[in-house]
């Protein structure tokens, strides 16, 4: 389902103008993106769309997601990251 195009557009998505948010997505995306399956795919497409300050909130753990799929993923990222 994602192309190489389409992952090259969320790579640049990944892109953000926080480094504390730079510092998770890009090496989760160019790492670990392709072993997630379809559904999870999508939700970190979907994460991509979200407002900065919100993920660096839930990323930091000053705020929980209200979205339990997005909250999920949140998750996900940073258990990978303490690995």
């Amino acid at each position: 389902m994602f192309d190489k195009k389409r992952v090259s557009r969320l790579k640049w998505a990944c892109r953000r103008g926080m480094l504390e948010l730079d510092v998770l997505f890009m090496p989760f995306v160019d790492e670990a993106f392709d072993d997630l399956d379809e559904s999870q795919q999508l939700i970190f497409e979907r994460l991509l769309t979200c407002d900065d300050p919100d993920l660096f909130a839930w990323f930091m753990g000053h705020q929980k997601c209200d979205d339990p799929e997005l909250a999920q993923m949140v998750e996900h990222i940073l258990n990978r990251v303490k690995v």
